[in-house]
């Protein structure tokens, strides 16, 4: 089976086209693209019998691809959006996969395309894109998850598939944006992806818990085990033992003394 990821954000590149390679033999990764102009170009010149497609991509949305050039491949979504967007994709026969995505999810997405293939008939992309919208402008009507009145939140419900994980505030270390993407890793060093931007979740954080050390981190103070001074004002911190940085902990020199003020309140 020939497979084409199509993925803007390198972490979850890597972290899908590692996965297909060492747990499915079956699955041969022959291209990856990171934009809709990429994919399209790719797609007029090769073949895949499976796309694994991010939603958002660098340059529009995937359903942009749909509309510029015919793609005969089965389409597995991969995906940050809850499950009123996953059900869009479900009930118009498109396999999906929720972000960090799971070996067990992939193996029932890569299953279900097996059965399908050679069976006649193709995805109405057209039909999935207006699920898809209306499934978004209902999810605007609600009110964000465990947010108390008083605006700080006390967990995140992180939606896995058909499972929904709590993780209050007290577990998480700090969160983090890479590309488009915005990610929340708990002091067991298990990271989800969430839907929200580091400013909206800045807003929604008790301040006395959480500072946001640079544009790309937001830490929590109970996993802070020290802090280094750097060259040019800023500041570099080291977490307690035990847990891992995914990404730089650099607090920028504009921030510096503010930072330094908050440990001391």
């Amino acid at each position: 089976m020939k497979a084409l990821i199509v993925e803007d954000e390198p972490r979850a590149q890597r972290i899908l086209e590692n996965l297909l390679r060492t747990r499915f033999p079956e699955v041969q990764v022959i291209g990856v693209t990171a934009s809709v102009k990429e994919t399209v170009s790719w797609l007029s010149q090769h073949k895949a019998d499976v796309i694994f497609m991010d939603v958002e991509l660098s340059d529009g949305n995937c359903f942009d691809i749909f509309s510029q050039i015919p793609v005969s491949a089965a389409v597995i979504m991969t995906t940050a959006y809850d499950n009123y967007a996953v059900k869009a994709f479900e009930v118009n026969s498109v396999d999906y996969l929720l972000k960090p995505i799971e070996e067990e999810d992939l193996r029932r997405a890569v299953d279900r395309v097996k059965e399908r293939q050679g069976a006649p008939g193709s995805i109405d992309f057209a039909k999935v894109l207006e699920a898809f919208q209306k499934s978004q402008k209902n999810e605007e009507t609600l009110e964000p998850a465990s947010a108390p009145a008083g605006g700080h939140r006390e967990k995140f419900l992180i939606r896995l598939n058909d499972r929904i994980v709590p993780v209050h505030i007290g577990d998480i270390a700090y969160f983090y944006s890479e590309s488009k993407n915005s990610y929340i890793v708990t002091r067991q060093n298990v990271t989800f992806v969430l839907d929200d931007s580091l400013d909206t979740i800045e807003q929604e954080l008790p301040p006395k818990r959480f500072f946001r050390i640079s544009r790309g981190c937001i830490i929590s103070e109970e996993v802070i085990e020290s802090v280094s001074k750097l060259l040019g004002g800023r500041l570099r911190v080291t977490l307690r033992r035990g847990l891992t940085a995914d990404t730089d902990l650099t607090v920028s020199r504009a921030r510096a003394d503010a930072f330094l003020a908050w440990l001391e309140d």
